[in-house]
C-alpha cells in the first residue's frame, strides 16, 4: 500500500500551532494564579494592618489554598490563630507544616517553636515541656529554656526550675543567682530540718545579699530553739544587706529579747534608723526599749522627722486624750486610715498585700516588693 507523504506535510504545521496554543493556555494561567495569590496575600496584610483579623484570616486561607507550598503563609496563619485564642487551629497549622519533608531545618525549628508557643498559650503544660525541650541546640534554645523556666515556676516544681536556670546563666542569658536562691528556700519549706537548713546555707552562700535565704535560716534555726544562732545569723544579714533591715528587724528583736542581746539588737536597729528612718525599723526599737516612756518618745522624733500617719496612730493609742470617751471611736478611725498605708506594693505591678511576698501573687515577679511599707515608698 502506497503511503501519502501529503499527510505529514499538513500534520507538522497541525502539531506545532495546537502545541503554541496548548503552551499559551499554560502560560496564561501560570500568570493568572500568580497574580491571585499575591492580590490574596495582600490583601490579608491590609486587613491586618487595619486589625479586622477575620477578614485577614479568611484572606490568608484563600493564598494558602493557592499555594499549599508556601510555608512563610502557613506561618502568619498559625500566628494568626493563637492571637485570636484558636489554639487548636493554630496546632493543626504547625504541625502540617513540621510533617512537610521539603521543609528547610531553620522553618522547622521555627515551627517547632510556634507549636511550642501554641501549646503554652493554651495552657497544655505538658506538651508546651515536650515541645520546648525538641528546642535544646537550635536558635531559639534561649527563648526556650526562659518558657520552661516559666512552666516550672508555674508548676511549683522547683528543682527542675533550678536546672533550667543553671543552664540559662551557663549559655550567658544573665544571672539567675537570685532565682536560683528562692528556689533553693522553697525547696528547704518542704524539706526536713537538717535538710532545709543544708539548702538555706548553700542559697546563703549563693546570693550573701539576698534577705529571704538568711531570714528562712534564722526562723529555721528559732523553731529548732537555738535563738543565739538565729541573732547571729539576722546581724550578720543586716551588715552585708542593710536595705533589707527593715524586714528582718522584727525577727531580730525577737531573737535578741530570746537570746539576751537587746543591747546589741539595739545598736544595729539605731544605726540603720538614722541613715534611713523605717517604720518596721521604729517599730522594733520600740519592743527593745526598755524604759516605756522612752519608748513612746520614739514615735514623737519619728514625727519630727517623717509626717507619719502610722506612726501618729501608735502614738495615739495609748495617749490620754482630754475627752476620753471619745478615744476608742478616735482610735479605731485612725486604725481603719493606716491599714492601707501599711501594705507592701509590687514594684511591677502594683499589687498590694499585708505581707512581704518575694514572689508577686499577681505578677509572678521576683523580689519585686520593695522593703518598706506603702506610707513610705
Amino acid at each position: 500500500m502506497d503511503f501519502d507523504l501529503s499527510w505529514v506535510l499538513w500534520g507538522l504545521p497541525i502539531a506545532f500551532v495546537l502545541g503554541w496554543v496548548a503552551s499559551r493556555l499554560d502560560l496564561r494561567q501560570l500568570r493568572i494564579e500568580n497574580r491571585q495569590a499575591p492580590k490574596a496575600y495582600f490583601r490579608g496584610l491590609n486587613f491586618l494592618l487595619n486589625e479586622q483579623q477575620d477578614q485577614a484570616i479568611d484572606a490568608f486561607i484563600e493564598a494558602v489554598q493557592g499555594d499549599p507550598d508556601t510555608s512563610e503563609l502557613h506561618f502568619a496563619l498559625g500566628n494568626l490563630f493563637r492571637r485570636r485564642g484558636e489554639y487548636e487551629r493554630a496546632v493543626r497549622v504547625h504541625e502540617h507544616l513540621l510533617s512537610r519533608g521539603d521543609l528547610s531545618r531553620a522553618d522547622r525549628h521555627r515551627a517547632q517553636h510556634a507549636l511550642a508557643l501554641d501549646f503554652l498559650k493554651a495552657g497544655l503544660l505538658d506538651r508546651a515541656e515536650e515541645a520546648l525541650r525538641k528546642l535544646e541546640g537550635t536558635a531559639y534554645e534561649g527563648q526556650a529554656l526562659l518558657a520552661l523556666l516559666a512552666i516550672y515556676e508555674r508548676s511549683r516544681d522547683w528543682p527542675q526550675a533550678a536546672e533550667i536556670a543553671a543552664k540559662l546563666e551557663a549559655s550567658g542569658q544573665g544571672s539567675f543567682a537570685n532565682r536560683r536562691a528562692h528556689y533553693l528556700c522553697e525547696m528547704a519549706a518542704a524539706a526536713t530540718p537538717d535538710e532545709a537548713a543544708r539548702l538555706l546555707r548553700e542559697a546563703v552562700a549563693l546570693t550573701p545579699t539576698t534577705p529571704r535565704p538568711g531570714m528562712d535560716l534564722a526562723a529555721l534555726q528559732r523553731r529548732s530553739g537555738d535563738a543565739q544562732s538565729a541573732f547571729a545569723t539576722l546581724a550578720e544579714l543586716a551588715n552585708s544587706a542593710p536595705a533589707s533591715i527593715p524586714l528582718l528587724a522584727r525577727p531580730m528583736a525577737d531573737a535578741a529579747a530570746a537570746c539576751g542581746k537587746k543591747a546589741e539588737a539595739l545598736d544595729i536597729l539605731h544605726g540603720s534608723y538614722e541613715l534611713a528612718p523605717s517604720l518596721d525599723v521604729l517599730e522594733a526599737i520600740v519592743t527593745l526599749e526598755p524604759n516605756p516612756e522612752a519608748a513612746r518618745e520614739w514615735y514623737v522624733k519619728h514625727l519630727a522627722r517623717e509626717p507619719s500617719l502610722v506612726a501618729a496612730s501608735r502614738w495615739l493609742a495609748n495617749e490620754k486624750l482630754e475627752h476620753e470617751q471619745f478615744h476608742p471611736d478616735v482610735q479605731r478611725a485612725l486604725e481603719h486610715a493606716v491599714k492601707p498605708l501599711t501594705r507592701y506594693r509590687c514594684a511591677a505591678c502594683g499589687f498590694e498585700a499585708k505581707q512581704h511576698f518575694w514572689q508577686c501573687p499577681g505578677c509572678q515577679a521576683w523580689d519585686s516588693y520593695p522593703a518598706r511599707r506603702v506610707e513610705e515608698l
